[in-house]
This record gives structure tokens, C-alpha cells and sequence, in this order.
């Protein structure tokens, strides 16, 4: 390993005339790909997507790189003095594993950015769920309290080249993926795990999945945080496993030792010298449901260990209306309201979503399944929800699960789904796109679809606009 790293260094420092492949034209790849160019370095990039897929994503070589090889396996990394890939490509990829095996060094987007940071101070958010909202949080209120402050990561913006030209006493503040944790050999100064539960369990085993999540604070010092969930318990056992100080949080009741929580409809921070702040009533959050309020608390307590303004969290948490495709309200159709949570890509996601809503659902499910268990899914539907429509690739696996819990139909598509689910909604229903599965059975990512489903709502005769 160290001798791995020690000739990553030699490379780094000098990549003029240096033959690289970037392995993706995605986000992180082109960010790669010019950072790379910048330096001098012979870029070959390589994507096993074909021309129409990548371009329905947007994704073009950027001008310099000497080629792209696209619809075909990964090129071979023999000839190439570094590899450097996106987290969609996995450590356990036939590519990467030839490229061990040759003793070239390799590189991820993420692993760069966390060696170019400092000194200024990065707070990394990962996390089953919540992850990004809770990032888009401290993002808001770092701004608030601090002249600079470059927020992305899996949020999708690239960073490389903003995070060199930034003050050094810029902070950085990360939401990181489980794949993004693949490559990494060093830590946020702040990192939270919001919780961990099953998923992409079609990609790695429990126990890997669960590592890769642990893996954000390992490479932690003494003076470091991680932040952890009180109420998750696979999260929650990180603990005994870093060398930093551990912060909690919690919506059951107040923490041992530094942290944030709610209580008595109050979220409260401690720091470490035990004082106690209470920051705003949780009845003031626009942000709707139990596990925002998760958020919001994880938001409070990451704040208070970066030193922000109490005010600023409080003024953040009162007024943030979220992200789009996250319980986005789209409009209403003859009384029902129509609602895109593209986001939720696993059965939990979806649970959480039902449960923010008092009246009956009609809910959406489908796209590519994760080989996740989904009873609790069907307990929680039969409980809340007037009807399902299935659609797409799993929605007859959905059916299949809901069968006898409650009225369910099968649909070839989305746009199929939507109209199922107008005829179905009556007044007062909410109709819920949360599709518990990911997008790639028939869009790029879960933004296009939930764009896919506003735009189908809209269409709908009787549709209006309302502000929530």
C-alpha cells in the first residue's frame, strides 16, 4: 500500500506527457478527464455506454482527450501510467482488477478531491437515505455563516478545478456515495452517516455495503468528528471503530455527550463543552416528514460541530423547501394531489414517503429492482395506501408482492402508470411517484424520470398549480 501510494504521489506531481484512462464520461469522469488535461497528461477516456446513451445523459468528451472508446467493454489498462475512474465503476470491475494487477496506480474523483481539499476543512455527509438533503442543508447554512464555501460531491457538480482556485480557508462540504468510498484513503475533518439500510444489494453483500458506509470516518485523527445516528442501529455501532470524537443524534429524546435531537417538538444542540441550545420548533421545518426531521437534526448537529451560527441553522431549517424530486409537490388533478419522489430507489425511501402523507395514496412503483426485501413495503401500503399501479421492468415483481394486500395494477410504463393512477385518484388522495427501485430500466438517472413524471402530471386534463 505504501509503496502503491508513494508512486500515486510521483504522478500526481508530474503528469505532463503522462498517458491516463478515465474510466466513465460521466459528472465525475469529464471532471477527471480536464483536471487531468490541465496538467498536461495524454487522456484516453473509456465508457461502456453507446453514443445514444450518452447522449441522452449529456455526457460528451471534453475537447483535448486523445480518444473515447464507448458501446464496448473497458479499455485495457495495459500501456497506461494511472487509471482514474468514476464511482460507477466498481473496485471489484475486471478493468480495475487487471489494473492492480499491472501495478498501476489508481485514482477516483473523490479520492482526488479529499487530497487536494486541505487545508481547508471538508465535511463529508453519506448515507442510505437523507444524504443529500441533509448536505443541501449544511450547505445552506455554511453559506450563511462563512465568505466560501463549495458545496457538491454526489450532488453532481464537479469540483476539481473550484476547489483549487478556492480560498484555503474555504469550507467543503460533501455528500459521498458508498461508491465514492471505494477509493478513498483519507477522511472528512466532519463526517456523518445519516443511517444504513439494505441497499444496492445487487451490486455488493450486506457486510460490504455496510463497510463502505464505516468507511468515511475510518482515516479520522483525534481531532476529528464523526457524527452518528443514536437511532440507526447498524450506523450507530461505528462508534468503538474511529480514533475521532463521536457526536450523536437522535429524534427520540436528548444524546449522551455532544450532538443534536429533538425533544418535546424542540430540535436542541449540545456542544462539546455541554452546553445546550435549542435551535427551532420542529412544527416550524417546511420540510414534510419524520425522516426530514431526521435531517433537520443532523443538519443542527453538523452545524454546531463546524462552529456555524445557531441563527443560521435555525433560519435554514424554518425556510428550506427541499430538493427537487424529493416529496415535490408537481399539482393537483381534480382534487388529488400529485406528488414526485423520484429519489426513493429503495423500499425504505418509499416507507418513509407514504408515511408523510395523513390521507389515502395511490402509489407509483417500478423501475429496476435492487433485490431488496420488500415486506415491510407491502405492510406499510396495505396500511396507507388506497391503490398501487406497477410499472416497468419490476413492475411485475411489485404486483406480485403487493398481491392480496390492497388493489394493485401493472403498467407497461410510466406514462401509462400516471394515467392509471388520474382514474384511480379521487379527491383528497394523494398520488405518490416513490418508486422504490431505480431508473434505469427506462431513464439516465432518477432527476429524468421524476422531470418524466412532472411533465406527464402537467399534461392531465384538469391539472393546476398549487403552492405548498
Amino acid at each position: 500500500m505504501t509503496g502503491e501510494r508513494t508512486s500515486l504521489e510521483r504522478l500526481l506531481a508530474d503528469l505532463q506527457g503522462r498517458r491516463v484512462v478515465v474510466y466513465s464520461l460521466g459528472i465525475e469522469g469529464r471532471d477527471l478527464a480536464r483536471w487531468l488535461l490541465a496538467r498536461g497528461a495524454r487522456v484516453t477516456m473509456s465508457d461502456t455506454r453507446t453514443a445514444e446513451q450518452l447522449e441522452a445523459a449529456g455526457a460528451e468528451p471534453p475537447p483535448g482527450i486523445e480518444r473515447a472508446v464507448i458501446g464496448q467493454p473497458l479499455v485495457d489498462p495495459e500501456g497506461f501510467d494511472l487509471v482514474a475512474v468514476s464511482q460507477s465503476v466498481l473496485r471489484s470491475d475486471r478493468a480495475i482488477e487487471r489494473a492492480r494487477k499491472l501495478g498501476i496506480p489508481v485514482i477516483s474523483q473523490m479520492q482526488l478531491l479529499l487530497r487536494l481539499a486541505p487545508p481547508r476543512r471538508v465535511i463529508g455527509i453519506t448515507g442510505s437515505s437523507g444524504k443529500s438533503t441533509t448536505t443541501a442543508l449544511v450547505g445552506e447554512i455554511a453559506r450563511r455563516s462563512r465568505s466560501t464555501v463549495l458545496v457538491g460531491g454526489n450532488l453532481g457538480e464537479p469540483l476539481l478545478e473550484r476547489i483549487e482556485a478556492s480560498p484555503l480557508d474555504a469550507d467543503v462540504v460533501l455528500e459521498i456515495s458508498h461508491t465514492q468510498l471505494q477509493y478513498t484513503d483519507r477522511s472528512p475533518a466532519i463526517a456523518a452517516v445519516t443511517n444504513v439500510t439494505p441497499n444496492h444489494l445487487d451490486q455488493f453483500t450486506w457486510e460490504e455495503y455496510v463497510e463502505l458506509k464505516r468507511h468515511i470516518a475510518v482515516f479520522q485523527s483525534r481531532d476529528d468528528v464523526a457524527i452518528l445516528n443514536a437511532d440507526d442501529p447498524v450506523s450507530s455501532a461505528f462508534a468503538g471503530t474511529y480514533a475521532s470524537s463521536v457526536w450523536w443524534t437522535s429524534v427520540r429524546g436528548p444524546v449522551r455527550g455532544p450532538g443534536a435531537w429533538c425533544a418535546e417538538g424542540e430540535i436542541v444542540v449540545r456542544t462539546e463543552d455541554g452546553s445546550v441550545q435549542p435551535i427551532v420548533p420542529a412544527s416550524e421545518l417546511r420540510l414534510r416528514g419524520a425522516h426530514n426531521l431526521a435531517n433537520a437534526v443532523m443538519a443542527a448537529a453538523i452545524a454546531a460541530a463546524a462552529g456555524y451560527r445557531a441563527e443560521a441553522t435555525a433560519d435554514v431549517l424554518r425556510t428550506f423547501r427541499g430538493l427537487p424530486h424529493r416529496l415535490q409537490v408537481v399539482g393537483m388533478v381534480r382534487g388529488a394531489r400529485f406528488v414526485d419522489d423520484s429519489i426513493a430507489t429503495t423500499p425504505e425511501r418509499t416507507i418513509a414517503a407514504i408515511r408523510s402523507f395523513a390521507g389515502p395514496v395511490v402509489l407509483l412503483l417500478g423501475g429496476r429492482e435492487k433485490h431488496l426485501p420488500l415486506e415491510g413495503l407491502r405492510s406499510e401500503a396495505a396500511a396507507r395506501c388506497r391503490a398501487a399501479v406497477c410499472f416497468g421492468e419490476a413492475g411485475p415483481l411489485f404486483a406480485e408482492a403487493l398481491r392480496g394486500a390492497l388493489p394493485t395494477e401493472v403498467a407497461p410504463d410510466l406514462p401509462s402508470a400516471v394515467e392509471r393512477a388520474a382514474a384511480i385518484a379521487r379527491p383528497g388522495d394523494t398520488v405518490l411517484l416513490s418508486p422504490a427501485a431505480t431508473s434505469f430500466d427506462a431513464y439516465p438517472n432518477f432527476a429524468a424520470r421524476g422531470d418524466a413524471f412532472a411533465a406527464l402530471v402537467r399534461a392531465l386534463p384538469g391539472f393546476e398549480e398549487v403552492e405548498e
